[in-house]
């Protein structure tokens, strides 16, 4: 009876057995000196360590592995060691399944391309599809939303502005092209001439150029036509900032269907059918510049010469036939006028290089005169700038050598006429000093031997 209450006190104590107890049973067991009883209470106490164990794991692969390596007397590890921690974050398989690879070769996973070397499948075309073609082509496109028409005014006002500087029209070509203009691809004709109107006269001739270029590439006939249309309707307003709208529209419209940007029968639709005056005015001036001799050919002077644009040779012979309608004439503000309609002050230094050399091959005084009288007019009202006088002067200077083999008196003209531009205070008494002279001995007679007279 006392052995039987003695076996059910360890029971109850067993988990008040320390390391030092446990010792001793081992002892005891490898001396032989075990009961069987003592052996019972052995095996529950490794147990119920083995649920303490349990209870501080978290991961269940892991309490199965501590608790077979417990019960079958393996040690195991410290589930607060390092080690035990990164045995707890491994994401390789703890089941001993698996080849400890990474899952599906890392091919698998959102937004991954796939295995190396991997070939897909026909993907078979679904019916639903937006871009479902019957044919069996799947086509996919870039869609360009319709510009409407606050944003159409937003974007064409920049590129016809900058196309104003560089005079490019392949570049305004490919810019239209990215655009999507829809039913309002006239839009743009009406725009640009609408704000060449409101520009120089060069900005008209490259308005004109730049219809002609894209007719038929970007703009058909009826797109062409379409936009004079809606301008002859608009020119009441038109009027207002520009009261000679009505005249260049007739110019615009008699040089596109000179450059075959509109048809021949443009004019002929509306005879009889214009109430507005102004639209009629224009339609006269186009009829007007086609019935001249030369309808066939390119109206390329219905703008007037100006602008870098036109060659320097050309430019070069508008200015001397500008000097010489002058000096036929004697009309200062004509000549003013058309030297401001070529717009090249950069190059105003050739019309003062021009106008000296036709005083210096000139005779008589008149056109001495004249030329000064031009040449001060001009810079009174600021027309030619002291640096384009200076260079236009300078460049006299230089080539006067030369000039004197065709007009042997050209130093003493020059001369002349350097001081009646400096007494009208045309020039700088500097650049009157610089004017080259040239100095000639003159003897007295044959026979006084040679001697050079005072």
């Amino acid at each position: 009876m006392l052995l039987y209450q003695s076996c059910v006190l360890r029971v109850l104590d067993v988990n008040c057995i320390d390391e030092d107890d446990s010792e001793d049973l081992n002892e005891l067991e490898v001396n032989g000196n075990w009961t069987p009883q003592e052996k019972a209470l052995h095996e529950a106490r490794l147990k119920a360590k083995a649920k303490r164990r349990l209870r501080k794991s978290s991961s269940r692969d892991s309490t199965r592995e501590s608790l077979s390596d417990s019960v079958s007397g393996e040690p195991s590890t410290d589930p607060h060691s390092p080690k035990a921690k990164a045995a707890v974050n491994d994401r390789k398989s703890r089941t001993g399944k698996g080849r400890g690879l990474p899952k599906k070769g890392g091919a698998g996973g959102k937004g991954v391309w796939g295995a190396a070397g991997m070939v897909y499948e026909v993907e078979e075309l679904d019916a639903d599809d937006p871009n479902y073609d019957e044919s069996g082509d799947t086509v996919y496109a870039t869609v360009v939303p319709e510009l409407d028409e606050r944003e159409l005014e937003k974007t064409i006002h920049p590129i016809v502005q900058e196309y104003f500087e560089h005079g490019d029209t392949k570049e305004v070509q490919m810019l239209l092209k990215e655009l999507n203009l829809g039913h309002h691809k006239f839009e743009f004709s009406s725009r640009a001439v609408s704000l060449s109107l409101e520009g120089k006269a060069s900005h008209r001739e490259l308005t004109s150029r730049l219809l002609s270029d894209l007719s038929g590439k970007v703009l058909s006939e009826s797109d062409m036509s379409r936009a004079f249309d809606k301008m002859l309707k608009e020119l009441p307003d038109l009027i207002l900032d520009t009261p000679e709208a009505p005249q260049m529209l007739g110019q615009f419209i008699a040089r596109a269907i000179a450059d075959h940007a509109i048809p021949m029968s443009f004019l002929d639709c509306y005879k009889g059918k214009v109430d507005c005056d102004h639209a009629r005015a224009a339609l006269d001036r186009a009829s007007v510049l086609l019935s001249m001799k030369r309808e066939i050919m390119r109206l390329d002077n219905v703008w007037g010469v100006g602008g870098g644009q036109r060659p320097v040779k050309h430019l070069i012979k508008e200015m001397n036939l500008l000097l010489k309608e002058y000096l036929v004439s004697g009309e200062l503000s004509e000549a003013e006028h058309c030297l401001r309609d070529l717009e090249v002050p950069h190059f105003h230094h050739e019309l003062v290089y021009e106008a000296v050399v036709m005083v210096l091959e000139s005779t008589g005084d008149t056109a001495l005169q004249m030329m000064v009288k031009l040449l001060k007019v001009f810079w009174q009202t600021g027309l030619i700038t002291l640096d384009q006088m200076n260079r236009g002067f300078q460049r006299v200077y230089d080539e006067l050598p030369e000039i004197s083999l065709d007009v042997p008196h050209a130093h003493s003209i020059m001369e002349t006429f350097v001081d009646l531009c400096f007494q009208e205070q045309v020039i700088t008494k500097q650049l009157r000093d610089s004017c080259p002279t040239r100095g000639r001995k003159r003897f007295v007679s044959e026979g006084d031997g040679g001697l050079v007279k005072s």
